[in-house]
């Protein structure tokens, strides 16, 4: 056999291969398998905190305000301003239902149930092989993401979002009072809200849903005497510095790292953070928030354009989302690990029926989510001593979520000027639906 015909051979053989490993994960029971093995470990990591009736990440804070407001001490957001809308007391409020010794347990549990609906809608209960696709990018999005996935209300409302972006079509009202739930539980599927405002025909039943949705909440907190801090969540945080995190604080990072006179990373002890200060680290300050506003609207405008030239409503729908959401990460003063659960779940969506250019943008996402754990909580200490491995790590983080950020614009352009694209395999041009 010539050396030709053996390199042809083996490159057949590994392709043989692939398929059929891909033709095996693409199988209800596979799909099934992989869900009980996240979430089964899930439990065993969690098992020890469990079985002593502790709590970790942020569920220590949820917690004590759960325990507060079943002892009759105010319920905050009600009898005080709150960093979260009102509705992050329904999954806060039903992991104290077991009491505060079972408040893992009983998050977890919630946790997982929404990831089985989210995994079951996406993949059509394991009927849809491109459906699975997307499962997949959730189950490993989570997975990589796990430490503050199952620690924080964005492992809540991922899930929530997830399900509304695949129901749109088909359920618009449904899909809206899913978004708005969302939305009174951690503010970010509002920037979704706006995307489907802007560019989809279901519009109106999104808003109707969403303005019901509000007008319930409102009435909640006026019926408990809360209507003053019900938009609290809005202006508590304005006073914050540059989180460490933060993409926008990177070069205030490195002044801190080369030791530069006025620049340094200090604790903020009243919101429990860790933020960064140096010189005109106030101008920073000042502008980021303008300028998130300012490129929201920029956004909001080109998304209106493009879906007056015939843009592909669904392609536009989910570039749209992904860029509105990047960039209230970039733009943000504050930074967090579990902002990248704001992301993979649009991403999971789009893997449903994925263009070239999602499956290079979803595996980014995946990257960005890996370097993010490694990050946080992993060397998330000698990143505050500010040792050069993690600051370089964090800054290629960074790098990566502006440059999805960019990328994202930039499609949204090619999408309005007509730039040929695939969707599910299929070539079209401007004006042309492709699915749903």
């Amino acid at each position: 056999m010539s050396y030709d015909s053996f390199v042809d051979d083996s490159a057949l053989r590994r392709r043989a291969h692939r398929a059929h490993l891909a033709d095996l994960m693409l199988t209800r029971q596979w799909l099934v398998r992989s869900f009980a093995l996240l979430h089964g470990a899930s439990l065993l990591a969690l098992l020890p905190i469990i079985v002593g009736g502790e709590v970790l990440g942020d569920l220590p804070l949820y917690r004590e305000w759960a325990i507060d407001a079943a002892a009759g001490d105010g319920v905050i957001g009600i009898h005080d301003d709150w960093v979260y809308p009102l509705l992050a007391w329904l999954p806060i409020g039903a992991a104290n239902v077991l009491g505060p010794t079972a408040f893992q347990l009983v998050w977890l549990l919630m946790t997982t149930a929404l990831n089985l609906w989210a995994v079951w809608v996406l993949s059509d209960g394991g009927r849809s092989r491109p459906g699975m696709i997307g499962a997949y990018v959730w189950l490993l999005g989570f997975l990589l993401l796990s430490p503050v996935a199952l620690l924080r209300l964005e492992g809540i409302t991922g899930p929530l979002v997830i399900v509304a972006l695949a129901w749109l079509a088909r359920r618009p009202l449904i899909a809206g009072a899913l978004l708005a739930v969302a939305t009174w539980i951690k503010v970010w599927p509002a920037m979704v809200i706006l995307v489907i405002v802007a560019v989809c025909r279901e519009r109106w039943r999104v808003i109707a849903a969403g303005v019901a949705v509000t007008a319930v909440t409102a009435g909640m907190s006026a019926a408990s005497g809360g209507l003053a801090h019900l938009l609290s969540f809005l202006t508590t945080q304005t006073d914050r510095g540059l989180q460490l995190e933060a993409p926008i604080a990177t070069p205030w990072v490195w002044l801190a790292a080369m030791e530069v006179p006025g620049a340094r990373v200090f604790q903020n002890r009243s919101l429990a953070t860790r933020e960064v200060t140096g010189p005109l680290d106030e101008l920073a300050i000042a502008v980021a928030t303008p300028l998130l506003v300012l490129v929201v609207v920029a956004l909001a405008a080109l998304l209106a354009w493009a879906g007056r030239r015939g843009a592909d409503q669904r392609q536009l729908l989910l570039t749209g989302a992904l860029a509105l959401v990047l960039a209230a990460i970039v733009c943000n003063k504050v930074g967090s690990p579990q902002y990248l659960l704001w992301v993979v779940p649009i991403a999971a969506v789009a893997m449903c029926q994925p263009t070239q250019w999602w499956r290079r943008t979803t595996a980014a996402v995946l990257a960005t989510s890996l370097l993010t754990t490694i990050i946080f909580p992993i060397a998330y200490m000698p990143l505050v001593r500010l040792e050069w491995v993690p600051v370089a790590l964090l800054s290629l983080r960074n790098g990566l979520l502006i440059a999805l950020f960019l990328g994202a614009v930039l499609r949204l352009v090619q999408l309005g000027r007509g730039a040929t694209w695939e969707v599910a395999g299929v070539r079209g041009t401007r004006g042309a639906v492709v699915g749903s």
